[in-house]
């Protein structure tokens, strides 16, 4: 769509109003320069101490936030260096260089923690799964992979996710690795990935806990915590988080064991002189407990509360709550709420929360509720920025990747935000539309204003012609090098130099009826 001459001291476009819808074409301009901007900001995390690695995470940036699909190491390189660049400067910064990917995410909240306008929050637990061919890559092996809502070979990550209204962002994540391998077997591929040597198994509560704590450190200002019932399920992932003050809101099964008088616990006196004395803690006053789903009945009165207004108007929810005590696996007695939120299908969601005893309901369904960014975050992490896309194996590779989509997603949510701020729209285009709440620019829109003004490079047919025969040169001299060593091998010369073990000439290095 051409800017229209007329009329550009207003903003027009092809008789658009573009100011009237917070859009002004100067402030579309210096995206290019906001992208800089925040790149400079952060451009010390990028550094080793022996090199400036930071100009390759400006690259990388640009890839993920304008490349529509396949941000490869290669196709990064191509289209935002050039089609003489082959990607392995990017490789080699993603997946050797030892800069600190923990350090852009401490300096993202940083920035969250000194914007006033940010404050409240709340912060957010989940996973993220994607499958993998093999099990080669850092982390990779069949395990459940959340959203595909499935058990394959695939990598995980426990993330945090920051929401407040109009901004969501992923500012802490973690590769987890099953517990096999930790094991002997997978001793060389730890190595050989750059696992770190002093890295402990931990479940992923045990990451997703830590990944907290560190955040209250650096003075993150959420006001609660939300996760879905595999961390709320895990009864010491909701005592730390109480020990630590932090107030929740986490989901726990329809079956989670729930107490509706205070059990007394303790080991039971010795009944008689005969056996050994009992050392098992038990409930000592007989109070049993009950599937959380048992306290729905008849008896409970429904509350429907309105949680926020949003672009498809306001969204509400019922719910209702109750008092009730659970046991820790460490045999520790706690108050908590049930929290039980009903579906228009009738379907339940249970959750526990440490709230104050007076606390609202609506203030633990708000907490809940803010677990829909924790969906957004993900979705636009995936679907507009490659978080999916990764396709190296090495786990500084996985942490790195992880750091830059969280820093692209980061930049856009600072960018609309600064809208909003500094190019207010028009009231009246909420009574044009008869609606309370206009839509918001999406991650989408964002990436399609930067292609406009930061293009990707345009191949000649001459220059895509020599990616392709560069590319079938790159082939074909791995192709060379793997028969080289098959035939080292089945010679039993291993150690011979590549002059004695060249391949004959027209290239057959492979006996016949061997695959390649």
């Amino acid at each position: 769509m051409a800017v229209a001459k007329p009329g550009r001291e207003n903003d027009t476009l092809e008789g658009i109003d573009l100011k009237r819808w917070g859009l002004p074409i100067e402030a579309v301009q210096a995206l290019g320069g906001n992208l800089f901007d925040c790149w400079d900001r952060f451009h010390d995390c990028f550094t080793t101490r022996t090199r400036d690695t930071s100009p390759l995470a400006h690259i990388y940036l640009k890839g993920l936030l304008l490349l529509p699909d396949e941000r490869n190491y290669a196709n990064i390189a191509r289209r935002i260096i050039g089609p003489e660049d082959d990607g392995q400067g990017l490789q080699q910064f993603m997946s050797d260089s030892p800069w600190a990917a923990q350090r852009v995410f401490a300096q993202i909240q940083r920035e969250i923690t000194h914007d006033p306008t940010l404050r409240g929050g709340v912060l957010a637990v989940d996973e993220s799964g994607d499958k993998r061919a093999g099990e080669l890559s850092a982390g990779a092996g069949r395990q459940y992979l959340g959203r595909l809502g499935k058990v394959d070979v695939g990598q995980v990550g426990v993330a945090l996710s920051y929401s407040v209204e109009g901004f969501w962002a992923m500012v802490d994540a973690q590769l987890f690795l099953p517990k096999n391998w930790f094991d002997a077997d997978h001793a060389d591929l730890r190595k050989r990935l750059h696992v770190p040597e002093g890295l402990l198994f931990a479940t992923k509560p045990q990451i997703g806990l830590d990944l907290v704590l560190q955040a209250k450190q650096r003075g993150l200002p959420f006001g609660a915590v939300a996760a879905d019932a595999v961390y709320g399920r895990d009864s010491r992932f909701r005592a730390a988080l109480d020990k630590a003050e932090i107030p929740y809101n986490v989901d726990v099964p329809h079956d989670y064991p729930v107490y509706l008088e205070q059990p007394e616990v303790g080991i039971p006196p010795r009944q008689s002189d005969r056996g050994p004395a009992p050392t098992k803690r038990q409930v000592l006053n007989g109070v049993e407990s009950v599937p959380a789903e048992c306290l729905v009945g008849e008896h409970v009165v429904w509350q429907t509360l309105q949680l926020r207004q949003g672009e498809r108007g306001t969204v509400e929810v019922t719910c209702w709550a109750t008092r009730v005590w659970t046991i820790s696996d460490d045999w520790q007695v706690r108050e908590e709420w049930l929290v039980v939120h009903r579906l228009s299908d009738g379907k339940m969601h249970y959750g526990l929360s440490n709230a104050a005893v007076d606390a609202p309901l609506l203030t633990m369904m708000q907490w809940r509720g803010q677990r829909y960014f924790v969906e957004r975050t993900f979705q636009d992490e995936k679907s507009e920025l490659g978080w999916d896309e990764l396709v190296a194996q090495k786990y500084r590779a996985w942490q790195h990747h992880a750091a830059l989509t969280a820093l692209a997603l980061y930049f856009v949510m600072k960018v609309r935000r600064q809208w909003v701020r500094e190019h207010p729209r028009s009231e009246e285009l909420n009574a044009e539309f008869e609606i309370e709440k206009l839509p918001a620019l999406s991650v989408s829109n964002i990436r399609e204003l930067l292609a406009a003004v930061l293009p990707l490079k345009q191949f000649t047919i001459e220059q895509a012609l020599c990616v392709v025969v560069g590319h079938l040169e790159n082939r074909a001299r791995s192709t060379g090098s793997r028969c080289r060593k098959q035939q080292r091998e089945r010679q039993g010369i291993a150690g011979a130099s590549p002059e004695s073990s060249r391949a004959p000439a027209g290239g057959a290095c492979c006996q016949k009826g061997e695959k390649h």
